[in-house]
């Protein structure tokens, strides 16, 4: 163990440096890293309506609760009155996270009832919400706190955050945190921000001031604290280095992967495409992929790009790097983004693609406000689209390439919107003279094949269970699984009750009335369901599928009943279950001011 023992004095020394910072200033941040290069990053910030010795008082709960994010190599405690974090790279300037930033909906304080409560809690809350984020972020430094009509609220943003950024992390809490509505209580935890609305008074037991001393039983607590975090540090530092030798490996074989495209027509410029963005200016993101952001680019000679920033710190991201350079790069197809290059020179890779400018399906799909409606024959369309270019993937002779994530958001619109098959990241080979491939599960919940999900074995079928999925939320406008707590939760599950008794086509999107061909929707919904069948031996070949959709007459098998029916309730404990065990960070929300007790997932 003579790593962590190199490690520990310099680390001990920089929680000292933070919690002085803290007790100072109410936050602050720090790193250490020691001659093996392993960094740990720590991250508090009181909110400024806490009295100073609240401050460091919530500062050394926080501390001593961080611990039980082990075995993660990162954590998020959120207190109701601070904030710590750690990680083993620099997110300082981070203002939301995808994967980890969450919602927590409260039941601690019950939900509006009556339509007319709950048309003023929503006002209420609404116009609160508005109020304390316009203020955090345009006149009091990231900070603001209010009450409205018996609401209150409380917005912060980080201080290590810039006014930019709290503004794109605060206008995403607020969006996502309405969604509780009606519950009378409801937090946002943001990797740059916090945001609560409450209709209990949770800012009044801060606002009493105190110039007494720390208690006995805080000197306790901090000693606790600063063992608690050298616990952690020993395992983290642990885990960091077996990260590091890893992450060499990973260099050495992305130098080979540089080798080949250095001297290649593929190869652009870092410089090049940093001009072409705007070297990455926020406002030319026009996606979020599952491994890095997607911007918008002009090159020189006027030609709009889409360049893919893939960050080191993405999990196998070289693995990924290679299987979208190598398996797409020759491929072209009209229902498949074209690979332009990419660049491997700069601090992080980028990919180059065809630039499409409508961009996701699933922007139009779960669209709340339905800017755009897609009419019943451009979803069809895109049904087809999709099925062709899956087609075309599974087609070859000696190599079939297996997406492995299909879904709306990897299925891009051009500008008459035709479908695009986008992120090859997780995608694979399959040879012809195998039957499978035993694999470790990736993909997305909701879309994954029973056969895959259970036992990781990995054919083109997968792609096709993928597809039928894709097909039955578009019909419906819908998504495959929802976690509200209304009974009608599984897509799949609505689509072939109403199949059984004759009634299929109450199944597609209302929001379409009477512009569509009931035989033509009964073909597709039908299509869906036998593309997601159990087994794999029941399910079409994309080719099949292709045929079966535009083919007048053309017959289609009955469909059995596909895999998972069962209750709703069963279902989300589920998804539920599997995204906990998926989930590689702690975020802890400890919420001692509520009866809901800590939640760690």
């Amino acid at each position: 163990m003579t790593l962590p023992s190199i490690i520990i004095p310099q680390y001990t020394k920089e929680m000292q440096v933070i919690t002085q910072l803290v007790s100072e200033h109410g936050w602050g941040s720090s790193y250490a890293v020691n001659s093996t290069d392993i960094s740990i990053y720590a991250l508090a910030n009181c909110y400024q309506d806490l009295p100073p010795n609240d401050c460091v008082q919530c500062f050394l709960i926080s501390c001593s609760t961080l611990p039980t994010c082990l075995p993660a190599v990162s954590g998020r405690v959120y207190l109701d009155g601070c904030f710590i974090r750690y990680d083993y790279y620099n997110f300082f300037g981070e203002t939301t996270d995808s994967f980890k930033d969450k919602v927590n909906c409260s039941s601690s304080f019950g939900r509006a009832v009556t339509d007319s409560d709950q048309l003023a809690l929503a006002a209420a809350a609404g116009n609160l919400i508005e109020n304390v984020t316009k203020k955090a972020i345009n006149e009091n430094d990231g900070y603001a706190k209010g009450k409205l009509n018996g609401v209150y609220g409380l917005a912060q943003c980080w201080r290590t955050v810039s006014k930019q950024g709290c503004r794109e992390c605060l206008d995403k809490a607020s969006e996502a945190i309405k969604g509780c509505l009606p519950n009378r209580d409801a937090r946002a935890l943001m990797a740059g921000c916090y945001l609560r609305y409450s209709t209990h008074n949770f800012l009044s037991h801060h606002s009493q001031a105190t110039n007494k001393g720390l208690s006995k039983g805080v000197i306790i607590v901090i000693v606790f604290a600063m063992i608690a975090f050298s616990m952690l540090f020993l395992f983290v530092a642990y885990v960091a280095r077996k990260k590091s030798l890893k992450r060499k490996q990973e260099f050495i074989n992305l130098g080979k992967i540089s080798n080949s495209y250095k001297r290649s027509s593929l190869n652009f410029k870092y410089e090049y495409l940093e001009k072409a963005t705007h070297y990455f200016d926020p406002s030319t993101i026009v996606g979020q992929g599952g491994n890095g952001s997607v911007y918008k680019g002009t090159l020189p000679n006027g030609k709009v790009v889409a360049v893919k920033r893939l960050f080191f710190n993405t999990r196998h991201w070289v693995d990924e790097f290679f299987n979208e350079v190598n398996l797409i790069h020759g491929i072209e197809h009209k229902n498949l983004v074209k690979l332009l290059g990419c660049s491997i020179e700069g601090p992080e890779s980028l990919l180059v693609y065809e630039f499409v400018p409508n961009k996701s399906l699933d922007q139009y799909l779960n669209d709340k406000n339905k800017i755009k409606v897609l009419s019943w024959k451009e979803r069809l369309h895109i049904i087809v689209g999709t099925a062709e270019g899956l087609a075309f993937l599974h087609g070859g002779s000696d190599m079939k390439i297996i997406h492995r994530d299909i879904k709306s958001s990897n299925v891009l619109l051009d500008e008459n919107f035709e479908a695009k098959i986008a992120d090859f990241g997780l995608a694979r080979c399959l040879a012809a003279d195998k039957t499978h491939l035993s694999t470790g599960i990736a993909g997305t919940l909701g879309y994954m094949a029973p056969e895959y999900l259970v036992k990781g074995q990995l054919t083109e079928m997968a792609d096709v269970y993928s597809y039928g999925v894709l097909v039955l939320e578009i019909v419906c406008g819908r998504k495959n699984i929802s976690l509200a707590e209304d009974d009608s939760g599984y897509l799949l599950q609505t689509v072939w009750k109403l199949y059984t008794t004759n009634q299929v086509t109450k199944a597609l999107d209302p929001i379409l009335k009477d512009d569509f061909s009931p035989e033509e929707v009964s073909k597709v919904l039908k299509v869906g369901l036998l593309c997601t069948q159990a087994s794999v031996t029941l399910r079409p070949s994309m080719s099949d599928v292709v045929q079966m959709l535009t083919t007048f007459g053309q017959p289609i098998p009955e469909p059995c009943q596909p895999p998972f029916l069962r209750s709703s309730s069963s279902i989300k404990r589920f998804v539920s279950d599997t995204l906990s065990k998926l989930d590689e960070s702690c975020i802890s929300s400890a919420m001692h001011s509520s009866s809901d007790g800590p939640h760690i997932n």
